[in-house]
């Protein structure tokens, strides 16, 4: 039977929003995986097309290279030395994916202004084997030039963004993704991102649970907060359906003082409600795809 993991997301209506759509959470067993350990060779593929996000303060140019701020998931959360990668570094803040050479999606609340883009940026290969020597090769770190699209509104409970890097991304193609229509409910997911801000983690096992909202739709998915901005995929197609956004409480504190993950049976468990998935349809990404 699948666990449930709840994790902080950051929320809806600014200050209150910000903190909702930081929970996420860990349905059933703990499915995430590093790339280097997945057996699914589609999942593999397609997580080389999503990114962290990580504040520029925390990337120290040199040569060729940006040093990362070493800063493990033990030290940055206080998570218990025993739990699932705590000793990984864990500087991300929001994860988004390649949907266009130049365009990335994310979750509308990693991207509230102009301003705040600026001060972050998007790194390719963030993975546990790629960055292993405290650095990433500059070439697979790009900034934001600028925000096409971002909503954030509670009264609908609409949460993405569309921003535009700096660059072309000529090394790895973009994701497909849902143009019309909608997922059917119990189709098999997985996610990929950046939870607790670790580097990439693929996450499968999950499955659509409700589907009736307009704007996005409900899973048990073992997410996180970093997580916000994941592409969520068809398990079996490997197309986008949707931007993780919103969950349950990660982690709880244990009798030794430390944080360690909050495990819900199903999400029919009180606090272990469902992960939030914003609909990929409802991004204008087309309209600025360059033919």
């Amino acid at each position: 039977m699948k666990k449930v993991i709840c994790s902080i997301a950051m929320g809806f209506a600014l200050l209150t929003n910000v903190e909702a759509a930081r929970n996420k959470v860990i349905y059933g067993e703990d499915n995430r995986l590093d790339p280097e350990d997945a057996l699914n060779s589609l999942h593999v593929e397609i997580s080389k097309s999503t990114a962290a996000q990580i504040a520029n303060y925390k990337l120290t140019a040199h040569k060729s290279v940006y040093v990362l701020k070493n800063e493990t998931l033990q030290e940055s959360m206080n998570v218990c030395a025993e739990e699932k990668f705590s000793q990984q570094n864990a500087i991300a803040r929001c994860s988004g994916f390649l949907v266009g050479p130049d365009l990335v999606v994310t979750a509308g609340h990693c991207v509230s202004s102009q301003s705040h883009c600026d001060g972050y940026s998007w790194a390719f290969d963030y993975r546990s084997d790629e960055i292993a020597d405290g650095e990433i090769e500059k070439s697979k770190v790009y900034k934001c030039k600028k925000i096409l699209v971002q909503a954030l509104d509670s009264s609908v409970m609409s949460d993405y963004a569309l921003i535009q890097l700096d660059r072309a991304v000529t090394d790895r193609k973009p994701l497909s993704f849902r143009k019309t229509g909608k997922v059917a409910t119990g189709a098999d997911l997985v996610v990929i991102g950046h939870p607790s801000g670790l580097p990439t983690k693929i996450a499968a096992g999950a499955n659509v649970e409700g589907n009736s909202h307009d704007q996005y739709f409900k899973s048990n998915l073992d997410t996180f907060g970093g997580n916000s901005g994941s592409a969520v995929f068809d398990a079996k197609t490997g197309s986008v359906e949707g931007i993780l956004v919103r969950g349950a409480k990660d982690y709880v504190m244990s009798p030794k003082g430390c944080l360690v993950v909050n495990k819900c049976k199903d999400t029919s468990e009180p606090g272990c409600g469902g992960e939030s998935v914003s609909r990929i349809t409802k991004v204008e990404i087309e309209k600025f795809l360059k033919n």
